[in-house]
């Protein structure tokens, strides 16, 4: 993790916004010193020929850990942390999986779950 992703190409949008959001984080909470680290791994992969032929860039759990760390989350607590986020994905994916007949899994990113519908209040559930 941290480098190269199978859909973006070239740097990820998703981790320039992560990595402003750690500059922030970082004037609340003071600086982590493992961030000049991660910041001079950044610009040594981005000039060097072995990352850039193959469009390995930071991703958006590249300063992530830095974040959470930051946020007194325990180490082994960081998996699971990146997990959370993708797991309505995976279960959405999941879901279409069971409803589909088919053996081998090829998504097609059409999605095939419910319709819109209209939003209830928790009062009224």
């Amino acid at each position: 993790m941290g480098f190269g992703h199978r859909v973006y190409k070239a740097y990820d949008p998703r981790a320039r916004i992560v990595k402003e959001t750690a500059d922030r984080v970082f004037e609340v909470t003071g600086k982590n010193p493992l961030l000049d680290i991660a910041l001079k791994l950044e610009e040594i992969a981005l000039s060097d020929d072995y990352f850039k032929s193959r469009n390995l860039y930071p991703n958006v759990d590249f300063y992530t850990g830095l974040i959470y760390q930051a946020m007194g989350f325990p180490l082994d607590m960081f998996t699971v942390l990146f997990t959370i986020g993708r797991m309505p994905g995976w279960l959405a994916h999941w879901q279409e999986l069971l409803v589909q007949d088919q053996r081998i899994s090829r998504p097609r990113q059409i999605y095939v779950g419910t319709g819109a519908r209209d939003y209830v209040p928790l009062e009224q559930r």
